[in-house]
Parts: C-alpha cells; structure tokens; sequence
C-alpha cells in the first residue's frame, strides 16, 4: 500500500514515450487513457514505473536533513505517482480484460514486483527514518491524521520485516517473490476452469428456464461458436439461476460439479498441492517475526485483533445456522416426496428446491420478483439513495468524452447536489465475459486526498450479469441485486473520503465491508422499491402484496446463506491455524467440515481450490471472516436506521453515517468511529435477530 501511494503531482516533462506512465489528461482532472491502453506496452511500463518509484525511495531515505513527518513520511506519502498510474492498467488487464498474453506477463512481473516491495519494506536506511520520526511522536505526538499515518507505516514496515537481521530478511523477501509466483498462478488456473468448462444445451433441455436467461445463454452460445445451443458458463450469475430453475436435475448436477470443482480437476491447473506450499510459505515468513501462526500475525491490525476472537464470533453463529439449514432440508424433502420426486436432497438440489418451499410457504415466486429487478432502474435507485444520504448527483457522460476499456462500461459525473461541484466519476462494467474475473468488486483508479491540492475520485463498481439478448432488459435475482448495492455502498466509501494522506484511504479489512453491507438495506426501503421496482414490460410498479412477500420471506434461505458462507471463514481460518507440513489441502477440507457438522447437502461458497479471496493474494487470508464480523455492525447500524423517527431516511443519523463511518476512512480508530456514531459498541444479538436466529437471553 505504502509503495503504491500517491497524489499524481505534476511532473516538468514526460519520463517516457510509454502512455501508460504518462500523466491522465483530459477532463475532471484527467482520466486513464484506457482507449490507448495495449498488452504490448504493460510490461515496459510496469518495470519503469518501479524504477521510478525506488528513485523516489531513495531520495527519501539519503536526504540529508534530519527525519521529521513532512521530508519522510509525506515524501513517502507523494512516492511512485507513475506506477501507480501504470497499475490502473495492470488491474483493468488483469481483472476485466485478461488474455492469455497478458497472463503470460503478469507471470512474468509477478516476482519482479515482490522485489520492488521488498526493497522498499527492507530499506535499512528509510526504515531508520520512520523509526526516528515515530519514536519522537511517543514524546510529542502529531496532529490526529499525521499520527494515524505514521502509526500505520511504521506497523507495517514492521510487520513486513523491517528490523529483521540481514539474512532473515534475504530470506522473508525470497519467500515473498515465490508467494507472487504462485498467486498469479492461483488466479490464472481458477480462471482457466471458469473459461473452459462450459454447459451446452440443446432446446429439449430448457425446462423450467425464464425466457430471458435463455435468449442471454443462446447468444452466449452463439459467440462461442456453437449455434443453435445454449450455453451455461462456469460463473455464479449463470451457475445460480440454473440451478434455480432447471427441471434437468443430471444437469443441473453437471453445472454443479463444473462450478464447485474449479482448480480441483486433478490437472495441470489444480490449485491443491499449490495451496500447500502457499501455506507452508506463509508460516515460514510470519515465524521469521517471531508469530506462532499466519493469523496472528495478520489480525494483530484489523478489529478481531486475534484469531480467537474471530472463531469466538464464528462459532457463536454455526450452531444456530446449521440447524437452520437442516430445517430447511426437511422442508425441501417434504416438497420433493409430496411431489413424487424419488430423490435425495444433494447439493445441486438445494437451490432448485428451496426456490419450490419459498413459494409454498411465502407464495414466492424468484423469477416473479425478478420482472422488476431491471439493471437500470437499480442504477437509478443506488443513485437516488446516493442522493439522500450523501448529497450526491450522478449524471450520465456522454459516450466518447471519457475513455474507456470496453463498450460495455458506462460513466457518470458524481457532483455534489447544493453546490455543483464535481466530486468524481463512477465507471459501470456490469457484464460477464472471457477474460473477465468472476464476481463483483470495486476498486479506485484515483483516491480523493488533498496532500497537494484536492483530488477528486474516479471510482469503478464491477458485476458479472449476463448480457442480455439485444432488445432485452437486464434482469437480476434478489440476491444479485443486493449485491449490486453492496458494491456501490464500497463506491460512496471511496466518494465520501475527506482525508489529506493517501495511505489514510487504505481499510482495515474486518470493517470495510461494513459500509458495504448497510447499503445493502436500502434496496428494501419503500422508497426504492415504490419508485425503481417497476415490470420491465408494462413499467407497473411492483404491487404491494408482492413486497409484503419479500419481505416476509426475508429471512428464508438464511440456513443456506449463512452456513456456505461460514463454512469457508472457517476454513480460511483453520487451515492457517493448523501445521502446514505434509499437508493435504483436500483431506484437510474433507475431515474439517466434518467435524464441523457440514450440512451434505450444500457446500462451502468457496471451496479451498478456488478461494481466490484467500489464495491469489492476501488481501483476505485469515479474513473472510470479517464479511460476518462487519454484519454485526450492519445489522446493529441497521437497527438504528429502523428506530430513527425518519428511518433509513432519517436525516440527523445519514449526516452520522456520513461523518463518522463513510467520511474519514481509516482515519481513525473503527471501533471508536462506530461509538461515535452508535454511541455503544456493536451487539451480536442485532444480527442473530437479523437472521432469525434465536437469541440467547441474557
């Protein structure tokens, strides 16, 4: 993070012929020349950009004058401006438009960016500079911002091996280069099975599918050179719904094993002996500092602050979600018997099934309630929530003034609403394609910060629908809507920043889904769903009784939800508790969910073979809890929003929403910036009432 941080000062003169280094020109204080963005030109850019960035390092660290905040740590804070443009092309190659030529660079690069990283986290001479500088704040400490700044580089030069011994750190910065090798190649091999393992249906096997999902899956076909079939992909957005629907029941579990045994296939591109040398890598680096284990280490700055408390939250849900899980079976079986269906709920099944108990005990039908779940109108109504509680408006851009990487990403002016002024642009990538990551994220191709001068926000939210037919309405489930929310609640996090120091936009990982996951609610305010949730034919609003539905049912499923989601936090988190010698990754799988009591009937979202969460980087190893960790605060926050007198409208509580939990970032301490928004600390009984889970009396 520290490496990558900058403020895009203006330079004197261009460093190189190469436009991916170049400064963004154009409107809204410039913007990523994607529309000249080529393969060819990534690598040369990458390898300048970090040369560049040492050059700044180095500048930093053998100054003369004595180390005080602004000649070290804000000089760190202004380092690397032209990788850190590079790297907004590197994830856009990586993440939305990847090849098998980029892949082969990325490769490539892979080790050489885990030098650069080391070189700067194992500079003696920088290193000593932070430390002087940290050591007389513990005497005279700084201004709020600057102290979180320096508190938060100097932990991590520290938990990154800067006071090492020499040949520890030759070793820690050869275990990382090997660690990037085999992240790249973790990512590149889930990402082969989810392009090559494709369902092709004939029209005798269409049974049960809504007409939309088939004209999407046949233009799919189409473009894969399979006329006249149907095509079922190897992702989440055209796995669920078929296996929601498809009456084909070897089918559906042919889609099922496609999907759940991505990276575990016993070939070439299986992850699982892979993963065993990640994690015995892992342990290896973190003993070096002294850390029993990978997950003390990593939780030491994240809220849980230890492994413990992280399985103390875990496990106070599990028993509660699985016996929810085993109602739900029961319910399904009964369906199936009651319809004759001589079968065994199985894994495949559960969706299918589930989908026939919602409608029996709710009268709930998902493909109904899809009708009015239209792209468009969802965009809409994320920007209207936008407007109300953040003060925001989102024009649309027209096409050709901003560049962009493919047609299918659309862009918005974000302003504010009482003055006019520009606060940034949200880019708009909604759609599944080869070479596309799956699932949903957003990320920043430029952070606010006012170091040198304010910076407005280019701010990018990613799904994976599927494109419809030309003509057709985009429509989504319920849960693909919610998650849509989600992604834009991590898009008001990045616009609402009013922090002066780059490092300062950084998170901490067990709090940052938190903002996320409360957008999710305003999905089913009243105002949202009378207004945007209308029939994408007749444009009627969605009728009441329909919501009333919804709304009832809102707590149907959570067995299923809670448990797959639990089952791979824990996972997460046991396989780097445990002895990562001679370890078989899938028996370890096997033998944990059973002792966990693993429901057979649904597996774990994210099978270890293709955790990409945990394996092709370390953005969530040990961490996947913190999805569970956050929604304690969601559902407590939530809480707050429904007793307010103007609800989740209420404006004196969005005012504390935006202050305290969306404004300043990690600028301070999240525990004590929810306090100030609560008042109390966050209770666990929120969520299990959240959930329908019973709730222990106190």
């Amino acid at each position: 993070m520290l490496a990558f941080a900058s403020c895009d000062q203006q330079k004197e003169a261009p460093v190189s012929e190469n436009v991916l280094l170049e400064e963004w020109t154009g409107p809204y204080g410039g913007v990523p020349a994607f529309d000249k963005m080529q393969v060819t030109d990534i690598k040369d850019a990458m390898l300048k950009g970090m040369e560049l960035n040492l050059k700044d390092i180095d500048a930093i660290a053998n100054q003369s004058e004595a180390p005080t905040f602004a000649n070290t740590i804000e000089e760190m804070e202004r380092a690397g401006k032209e990788l850190d443009r590079v790297y907004t092309y590197y994830g856009i190659l990586s993440a939305n438009m990847s090849t098998p030529e980029f892949r082969k660079i990325q490769s490539e690069l892979a080790p050489k960016l885990s030098e650069f990283r080391s070189k700067i986290t194992q500079n003696e001479k920088l290193f000593k500079r932070i430390k002087a500088v940290y050591e007389a704040s513990k005497q005279k400490p700084l201004v709020a911002d600057q102290q979180r700044v320096l508190d938060l580089t100097y932990k991590s030069f520290e938990m990154n091996g800067a006071e090492l011994a020499p040949e520890k750190k030759a070793r820690y910065a050869a275990i990382n280069k090997e660690l990037s090798s085999h992240y790249t190649k973790f990512s590149n091999n889930v990402l082969h099975d989810e392009e090559g393992y494709v369902t092709y249906l004939d029209k005798s096997q269409l049974g049960g599918l809504s007409e939309g999902f088939v004209k999407a899956a046949a233009k799919i076909a189409t473009e894969k050179g399979q006329e006249g079939k149907y095509a079922i992909t190897n992702s989440r957005s055209s796995m669920d719904p078929f296996l929601t629907f498809s009456t084909e029941r070897e089918l559906r579990k042919q889609v099922w094993t496609n999907y759940y045994s991505r990276g575990d296939n016993g070939d070439e591109y299986d992850n699982n002996k892979l993963i065993a040398e990640i994690l015995k890598l892992r342990r290896e680096r973190v003993q070096l500092l002294g850390y029993k284990n990978y997950a003390e280490w990593r939780l030491q700055d994240r809220m849980a602050k230890n492994p413990e408390n992280a399985m103390k939250l875990m496990e106070a849900v599990w028993p509660a979600a699985i016996v929810r899980v085993d109602e739900e079976v029961r319910d399904m079986q009964a369906v199936a018997d009651a319809a004759g269906d001589k079968i065994t709920i199985e894994p495949w099944d559960y969706r299918f099934y589930a989908e026939k108990v919602r409608k029996a005990k709710y009268d709930l039908n998902s493909d109904e309630v899809k009708q009015y779940l239209q792209l468009d109108k969802l965009t809409d109504a994320m920007h209207y929530v936008a407007g109300r509680l953040f003060n925001y408006k989102f024009t649309p851009v027209a096409e050709g003034k901003v560049a962009v990487y493919h047609p299918d990403v659309k862009v918005w002016e974000v302003t504010d609403q009482a003055t006019g002024k520009n606060v940034g642009l949200w880019y708009l990538d909604p759609y599944a394609r080869q070479g596309k990551r799956s699932g949903a994220w957003a990320n920043t191709f430029r952070s606010h910060t006012t170091l040198d001068g304010k910076k407005n926000v280019l701010a990018t939210n990613n799904s994976n629908f599927v494109k419809p037919a030309p003509g057709e309405a985009t429509l989504v489930s319920w849960d693909d809507a919610t998650t849509f929310f989600h992604e834009f609640g991590h898009a008001l996090h990045f616009f609402s920043s009013n922090v002066k120091y780059p490092t300062l936009n950084g998170g901490v990982r067990d709090y940052t889904e938190f903002q996320s996951q409360l957008l999710e609610r305003w999905l089913s305010t009243d105002e949202v769903i009378n207004k945007y949730l209308v029939h994408y034919k007749t444009g009627e609003p969605i009728p009441a009784e329909l919501v009333k539905k919804i709304k009832n049912a809102s707590t149907f499923n959570q067995g299923f939800g809670t448990t797959e989601y639990l089952a791979s936090a824990l996972i997460d988190m046991k396989i780097h508790l445990a002895d990562p010698t001679n370890l078989d990754v899938d028996k370890f799988e096997r033998e944990t969910l059973a002792e966990l009591k693993m429901p057979k009937e649904l597996p774990m979202r994210h099978r270890t073979p293709h955790f990409g969460h945990v394996f092709s980087g370390e953005g969530y190893a040990t961490a996947y809890y913190g999805y569970i960790w956050a929604d304690v605060l969601t559902a407590d926050a939530s809480e707050a929003f429904a007793e307010a007198e103007g609800g989740f409208y209420d404006k004196e509580l969005a005012d504390k929403l935006v202050k305290y939990l969306f404004a300043p970032r990690n600028s301070m301490d999240p525990a004590e910036a929810y306090r100030l928004f609560r008042g109390r600390d966050a209770k666990i009984e929120a969520l299990m009432r959240d959930r329908g889970f019973p709730v222990a009396v106190q």
